[in-house]
């Protein structure tokens, strides 16, 4: 479940900074607060409701780096991958 249910084209850019060169996807999803535990990531990833790159994703354990962008159209957002 996410955690607002805006419909609508991402228009916010938000970055999420990580510490490591990799995070998964279900991890960013948490961290960035989209999420509150990995079930809600599990089923929002299944769900199709993400978007890596403008590509929808399905695989919670897909790997991002530093430039990848998650949109996330349900809450008007994308997250910008960015390394600490």
């Amino acid at each position: 479940m996410l955690v607002s249910d805006n419909v609508g084209m991402s228009t916010n850019s938000e970055p999420l900074v990580i510490r490591d060169d990799m995070i998964r996807l279900g991890q960013a999803l948490k961290l960035a607060n989209v999420v509150e535990d990995g079930v809600d990531a599990r089923d929002v990833i299944l769900a199709g409701d993400i978007q890596v790159n403008g590509e929808t994703e399905t695989r919670r354990g897909r790997q991002l780096h530093a430039g990848d962008i998650i949109t996330i159209p349900q809450l008007d957002l994308d997250l910008v991958i960015q390394t600490a």
